[in-house]
C-alpha cells in the first residue's frame, strides 16, 4: 500500500487557497483571453491565441496537481505534535554551519508545499532526511554542491 504523501495544515489551507484563485479568477480570465483572441481571426498566427491556449493548459495543470496533492494527502496539524526538540516533518529547525557558525531556518513539509525561498524544505529534499530523527545538540552532515557540510541542530520547535 502507498503511503499518503504529508502536508502540514498550515500548508494545506494555503494551497487550497491558490486552488481557489485558479478556478475563480485565472480561469475565468484565461476563458476570457481565448475568446478574445479567437474573435482576432485566423488561429494559425495568432500569437495572442497560443499563448492565452498555454496559459491555460498551465492553468488547467496546476489545477489538477493541487486537487490531487490536496486529495491524496494526510494533512497534519504541526502545533499538536508533542515529540519534544526531536525532529520530525512539521518541525521548525534551526541549524547553525560548524564552519561559519551561520545560522540557517527551515520547516520541514510536504513536497507539495516546499519553498525554499520562505525556508520550507520538502521532507523528501536531503537536508530535511539528515534532520530527521535528531534531537537539539546533534550534528548533521549533508551532501551540498560544493562539498559535504556540516551543521549543528540548534533550536527545534512545532507551531503552526
Amino acid at each position: 500500500m502507498q503511503q499518503r504523501p504529508p502536508l502540514t495544515l498550515a500548508g494545506v489551507e494555503k494551497l487550497r487557497a491558490e486552488l481557489g484563485h485558479l478556478k475563480k479568477v485565472i480561469r475565468p480570465q484565461v476563458i476570457a483571453a481565448i475568446a478574445e483572441a479567437r474573435a482576432h481571426g485566423d488561429l494559425k498566427e495568432n500569437a495572442e491565441y497560443h499563448a492565452a491556449r498555454e496559459q491555460q493548459s498551465f492553468t488547467e495543470g496546476r489545477i489538477k496537481e493541487l486537487e490531487s496533492g490536496i486529495s491524496n494527502a494526510q494533512i497534519i496539524d504541526v502545533s499538536k505534535l508533542d515529540v519534544g526538540d526531536k525532529v520530525v516533518f512539521g518541525a521548525r529547525v534551526t541549524l547553525a554551519d560548524i564552519e561559519t557558525g551561520d545560522e540557517l531556518q527551515y520547516q520541514i513539509v510536504g513536497d507539495l508545499e516546499a519553498d525554499i525561498k520562505s525556508g520550507l524544505i520538502s521532507v523528501l529534499s536531503p537536508v530535511a532526511r539528515a534532520m530527521i530523527g535528531k534531537q537539539v545538540g546533534d550534528e548533521i552532515a549533508v551532501r551540498a554542491p560544493g562539498g559535504e557540510r556540516e551543521y549543528e541542530v540548534v533550536e527545534v520547535s512545532y507551531s503552526s
